[in-house]
């Protein structure tokens, strides 16, 4: 019998219980390690299928690339894991989809089989493949370790591993590739731990100190994959043409502010750069840098480009600045010793 037939099977017993649970955390927190700790866990004491993807495994360069192209190559995973999401809740088979990078596709192919989550068949030469009966007849869950986020109507709980930014930063020094530190430091500023108060599709969210793992924390972490399998979240269609007028809105306000704010920042470093008798053709170089830094990051806010603001779907004017002021500082480095 086929994977389509027995998941047509067992979804008319009774609806399929398919988890997501995503692992955020800075690089190097131990996020992979957790993962593959925990799906190796949940395949011997519950006999759940378990699935992990990460980015990094899919693509493994990822951190190496240009911004823009990173942000395009998530989202076309992204779209990888809507396909396998939606064979498996219809019970049919997997297609590929018609856009797609080759070398990214068969690293998620090669990733889901390994996993006994999709079965290698002659249907590959048509582009479409066989979920496993392991996926369709036993409780689902899929571990991201990326920041990804899925709407759909499937049970959803959140993981953060909490670990310093000085513990990251040396063990992704040991990494044979290592994530640049400037990233690290950048989303250390940034990331945020879950606030079921605040958001509330963060309801089923949990904290843990890494590595460490007590049995405390293990059985509120079984509860918690538990609770999200039986209790599918629907989320509420957002009216997105208004959404896109307000972001339209929020954005030009935002790059008016950031052009006048990053140009009086360019104006008093260029005077600091004189009192330090910088020379002259020196002060030339550093103008223009600054002068070239500024424009890129104000074609980040108006084309969404991304290349330093690449890790947070919207910002105000302070992250902005922030930003700014770290990317400055490298570049006067160069010239003179002051710290800004």
């Amino acid at each position: 019998m086929k994977a389509g037939e027995d998941a047509r099977g067992a979804r008319s017993e009774k609806p399929k219980k398919l988890g997501l649970c995503v692992l955020c955390g800075l690089p190097a927190a131990g996020k992979s390690t957790f993962a593959r700790a925990l799906s190796h866990r949940l395949r011997q004491e519950s006999s759940w299928a378990v699935g992990v993807v990460a980015y990094d495994d899919v693509m493994p360069d990822s951190f190496l690339e240009e911004p823009s192209q990173w942000k395009s190559h998530r989202q076309e995973l992204l779209k990888y894991l809507e396909y396998f999401f939606l064979a498996v809740i219809n019970g049919c088979q997997m297609s590929a989809p018609p856009s797609r990078t080759e070398a990214m596709w068969e690293d998620f192919l090669t990733c889901l089989k390994d996993q006994d989550l999709i079965s290698a068949s002659a249907l590959e030469a048509q582009s479409h493949y066989l979920v496993t009966k392991t996926a369709v007849s036993r409780p689902l869950l899929l571990i991201l370790d990326d920041n990804f986020y899925y709407q759909n109507s499937l049970g959803f709980c959140q993981l953060f591993l909490e670990c310093s930014l000085e513990t990251c930063l040396q063990r992704n020094g040991q990494r044979p590739l290592p994530v640049p530190a400037k990233t690290i430091h950048l989303m250390g500023s940034k990331i945020e731990k879950p606030n079921p108060e605040k958001n509330a599709w963060e309801h089923n969210s949990l904290t843990i100190q890494s590595p460490a793992c007590t049995s405390e924390a293990r059985l509120k972490l079984t509860d918690l994959l538990l609770t999200a399998l039986e209790n599918p979240i629907k989320y509420v269609e957002e009216n997105v043409e208004q959404k896109e007028t307000d972001r339209i809105i929020c954005s030009t306000n935002i790059l008016h502010q950031a052009d006048q704010t990053l140009r009086r920042i360019v104006s008093q470093t260029m005077k600091e750069a004189k009192g330090e008798q910088v020379f002259p053709y020196n002060l030339k170089l550093l103008a223009e840098e600054l002068n070239k830094l500024k424009a890129e990051f104000l074609e980040d806010l108006r084309q969404g480009n991304k290349k330093y603001l690449c890790f947070q779907q919207t910002m105000d004017l302070s992250d902005v600045i922030s930003f700014f002021h770290y990317e400055k500082d490298n570049i006067v480095r160069k010239y003179f010793s002051k710290q800004h």
